[in-house]
Order: C-alpha cells, then structure tokens, then sequence
C-alpha cells in the first residue's frame, strides 16, 4: 500500500490540485436513476464466461477512434499503472487474470487468462488456471511463468513506484521481497505448477483477490522481455490493440493485435481498426471540436469531463453527445489530525462554504454529486447516514457560529495552511473561498501558493507546515468494496505510504479495520458503512463531492457506455457508426 492510485479528474477539479488521489481500478456503480443521482451497485460475478464477447447491437468494424485528453498518462508500464486514464486505456493491450466486463452499466467479474480462482480452507492460498492457446502480439505463447513473473516484477518499487501495492500487505513475504532486479527469483508469494497452475500464497486473507487480478500489473510478462522503465515504450500486448507509435506525454497510437484471439476472452472486442490518444490538448477547445464533429472529429471522443461552459449544449442541441455513468470516487479537504485538535477540526467544518466551493471550483450536477461520506453512494456497504454537524457537503457555513465554538476552546486565531496552485484561476479563486470563510470564523489562514508541477509533491509531502488539504484529496475504489478504502486511507500504516486522509494512528482502529476486512464482501458491507460513519466523527476531512463521468463524443461514435470502475468510457466496446 505505499503508493495511491490517482484519478483524472474535470480540468477544474485538476487546477485545485485534486489530480493526486486514488483509483482506477475500481468496481463499483450502475447506471445512474432517472434523478441523476449515482446508484449503488450490486458485486456481480459472472464464473462461467466465455469468449466470445457478446456483440454489441448496430456495432460495425472500421475506423479509427481519435481520443483527445488534457491529462497526460505519467506511465503506460503496465506494473506502473495506477491512474484512471491510462487503466482504461491499458483494456485494449493487456489481458489480465480477471476482468470486467460492463452489462447495463454494471460491472461485472468475469474470467480473463484465467479463471475467478479457487482459495483453500484457511484462506491464505488461491489457485488460478491459465487458459490454453494464449498468444502475445508476436505469436508467441503466454506462459504461466510469465503471470508469475510479473507479479514478481510489481514489487521493485525502487524502479516502478507508482503501481498498485495491495501485495506488499497481503502476499506471503510481501513486506520483504524487493522484486526480481534486487531480491531475485524466488518469492515465497507466487509459483507455478506444470503449464496452467499460478498459485498465489497470503500472509493474511485476502478476499477481493480476484478483483485485485484485475489491474494491469497482473497482465503476464516475458521475463526475456522485460526492459525494465524501457518496457513502457513497447510492451507485450495481450488485448485486441497494440502500439503502433508512442510519444510519451503526447500521443500513442493503437492498431489491430492479430494475435488476440475473440473466442477466448469474454469481455472485449476489436470493432475499430486503431485507436489515437491525443494528450495535453485544451479540453474546452477539443470538447467543443468533437460536439462540433467536423471532418475527423465526428470520429472523435474527449474522455475529460465536460466543460461547465459547455454544460448548456450537451443539454440541448447536443444532447445526443453526452455520455453520462457512475464515477467510482469521493474528494475531500482533509484535516491533518495531529495538527488540528478536534475541536477546531469541527469549527472549520462549521464554518466551511461548501456553496461558494462548488461554485467557484465549476463543478455541474452532470459530473459530481455533493458528498458527506467517506464512501461514495457507487460502492456496495454505502450508508446514507444524517450528516454530522458541518459535514452535509451543502450550504454557506457558519462562521458566526464556528467562532463561537474557537472561543469556546481558546483558539481563536488557530493558523489554517494549505497548498493551492498559484497559476490556476480556478484553484486561486477556490483558495480564497475558503481564506474568505476562514477569516471571518476567527481562524489565520496562511495559503501557500506554488507552480502546478510542484502542487502533487508539494501535497504529498506530510512533513510540510500546512495542516490541511493535504494529498490524496479524493480517492476511487479499487474493487467494490470498503477494503478498497479504509485500509488504504485509515490505517497507521497509511500516514508512512503517503495516502492517509487525517494522519490516523489508532491501534485498535487498525484492528477493527482488519478484522472487517477479513469478512467475505456481502458481510463486510454493512460493517464498513457503519465504520464511515465512526471515522467521519473524528472529522478527518471535509466532504467535497462523489464523481459522475460526464464527456462528449463525436455524431459518427458508436453509443459509448461509462465503466463505472473507473469512470471512462468503456474503450473495448466503441465503434464507429460507419
């Protein structure tokens, strides 16, 4: 768990610094009701799929599908992967153990390379069959060696620090191993047996492992192969696409995999003839290209949530160029717990503009929902509790009120700080939303304004003075499930990984934390509702919002549908309508 997954996020959401949280992989949502309201989803499983994938109704092949992003991916290694855009993306070139497959907007666990797994009766061994007859994009065969290997290969975080890190916590050895480069071949937490078998040893039980096979560390990798930080430039593809041409931080350009084989996966298919990411374009003017759809751009879809500016003509005219799902994440100012007692830590809240914060932030109904939980309402075990006191997510604040309650305490004049991005207007005007409410509640506020490309580092760095909206400020499921979120985010073990929301250190939460966690997913669910609520009284942040996936795409794209797991579009079932 040393390294958090991020998510991109609306270019607004992007300028107040919340780029840097977790996600991506997630499972979690439906479709939204009618109400546009996010809905909770039910943990579907589907063991006895097989390939082919079922066609999509009026689906053609052909074409090529232009994907324009203002984000950039940071890594397209698959053991790197750990952001929502570049998981998605990663659908089309890499198979996995397991994966998703999305049926009416609802995700579903479906076999991938191998099956769902067997686990023993002490639940601390899982076995996973490989199917037969699995190619590469060169033809030649995927091993269960491979499966094995870069499982191994997803601990050497000195050389791929951004990937996911479950197994470092749950995999036999995993606190100790460092990776085939510094620790060698043998690992006590994976082996093989014969030609099919990959068997995968626990310190500790681990339930969700299947939906943890998912991601795309877990895609196989020939050992020969690997190039370590080169492999990024031309991995081993095992999906229906594979590079063409790749220009980091620019553009990656994806054709046809001949070798990929439909009648062995479940979920995927190979409608376009390419893909084309195009990166680091101005989203407002690329959003407004595609709803335009001339030329090329009818072809065309930009996966960064619409622009507030454009809001009025994807609810008009354009209207059949909105495409709208579940997000799979909640953002949140947290509070540094160690540094802000808890009286104060409820006067903020008193006092926070939750109003004034969505507004400037330009945040629509069609792409966040207000929040006042730790989980979103996408995920299974969600509770829709009564706000505590200054947490509801809504209104102006009341800094009458939380003055009240500072001279009550003795700490009028308590000193608030937090990183803002002194080049955004928008994080600047968000910024001084908040100094503007703090003020007149009694507080000191001390903004600290820095460039964008030091805003993540600067956030993440908990040795730093500022006590409040520290990094990750939002978080997305990795799986539907609590275990996904409060492991990560609450246990002592969170503050030295980097992503902890409030700098808990409580023993006997951490214990209550894992002894839920242990518990199959259906009885699990209504413990960690109930915890949400408890971590929530100890005031660790301020609610923000609950994501919804709002884009455009161009007239000739086929009818894209959101994967709630990640809140993307679900690349694998595009097409183009001629």
């Amino acid at each position: 768990m040393a390294t958090g997954k991020k998510v991109v996020v609306a270019a607004a959401a992007v300028a107040l610094g919340l780029a840097g949280c977790g996600s991506p992989s997630a499972s979690n949502g439906s479709a939204k009701d009618d109400s546009g309201t996010i809905t909770t989803a039910t943990q579907a499983i589907d063991a006895a799929a097989k390939g082919p994938a079922a066609e999509i109704a009026g689906a053609v092949k052909g074409g090529t599908i232009t994907v324009y992003s203002g984000s950039t991916p940071n890594n397209m290694d698959p053991t790197d992967i750990y952001y929502t855009d570049s998981g998605e993306i990663a659908k089309l070139l890499f198979r996995t153990p397991t994966q998703y497959d999305v049926r009416n907007g609802t995700p579903v666990l479906v076999p991938d390379l191998t099956d769902l797994g067997t686990v023993s009766a002490d639940k601390l061994t899982w076995t996973f069959k490989l199917q037969a007859g699995l190619k590469y994009e060169d033809g030649s065969a995927v091993k269960v060696e491979d499966l094995a290997y870069a499982i191994k290969r997803s601990f050497a975080h000195d050389v791929f620090p951004d990937g996911a890190t479950y197994q470092q916590a749950y995999f036999k050895d995993g606190d100790k191993y460092k990776g085939p480069y510094a620790g060698g071949d043998k690992f006590a937490g994976v082996e093989t047996q014969g030609a099919d078998t990959l068997i995968v040893h626990l310190a500790k039980p681990f339930p969700d492992l299947p939906y943890y096979m998912t991601f795309p560390l877990f895609t196989p990798i020939p050992q020969a192969k690997d190039t370590k930080q080169e492999y990024q430039s031309h991995p081993m593809a095992t999906g229906p696409y594979k590079y063409a041409s790749y220009t980091p931080g620019s553009e990656l350009k994806l054709v046809r995999n001949t070798n990929w084989d439909a009648n062995t996966d479940p979920a995927r298919h190979q409608y376009p003839d390419g893909f084309d990411f195009k990166w680091g374009q101005d989203d407002v003017k690329t959003q407004q290209q595609v709803l335009n759809s001339a030329g090329g751009d009818a072809n065309a879809i930009n996966y960064v949530d619409v622009d507030a500016s454009l809001v009025p003509q994807v609810l008009g005219d354009k209207k059949a160029q909105l495409v709208q799902g579940n997000g799979p994440c909640t953002y949140v100012w947290q509070m540094d717990t160690t540094k802000i007692p808890l009286e104060v830590r409820k006067a903020i809240a008193a006092a926070w503009p939750y109003d004034q914060t969505w507004k400037a932030a330009g945040i629509s109904d069609l792409i966040g929902q207000k929040a006042s939980t730790i989980m979103p309402p996408s995920v299974p075990g969600y509770t829709k509790y009564n706000p505590l006191p200054g947490l509801s997510g809504t209104g102006q604040g009341d800094p009458a009120a939380a003055k009240k309650m500072l001279e009550a305490a003795g700490k009028v004049g308590f000193e608030v700080s937090w990183f803002f991005d002194n080049t955004k207007p928008v994080s600047q005007q968000v910024s001084q939303v908040r100094a503007d409410a703090l003020k007149a509640a009694g507080f000191k506020v001390r903004p600290v304004g820095v460039a964008t490309a030091d805003l993540r580092t600067k956030i993440s760095d908990y040795k730093s003075d500022v006590n409040m909206a520290q990094g990750p400020r939002g978080w997305c499921s990795d799986w539907p499930n609590g275990n996904s979120w409060f492991p990560v985010l609450f246990e002592s073990s969170s503050v030295g990984n980097g992503l902890s929301w409030g700098m808990m250190q409580d023993k006997a939460l951490d214990s209550e934390i894992e002894s839920i966690g242990a518990l199959p997913a259906e009885e699990a669910a209504t413990k960690w509702g109930a915890l949400d609520e408890k971590i929530m009284g100890m005031y660790v942040g301020i609610p923000f919002y609950y994501t919804k996936a709002g884009v455009v795409q161009g007239t000739n794209v086929g009818s894209t549908v959101v994967d709630p797991t990640q809140g993307m579009p679900f690349f694998q079932n595009m097409y183009l309508k001629s």
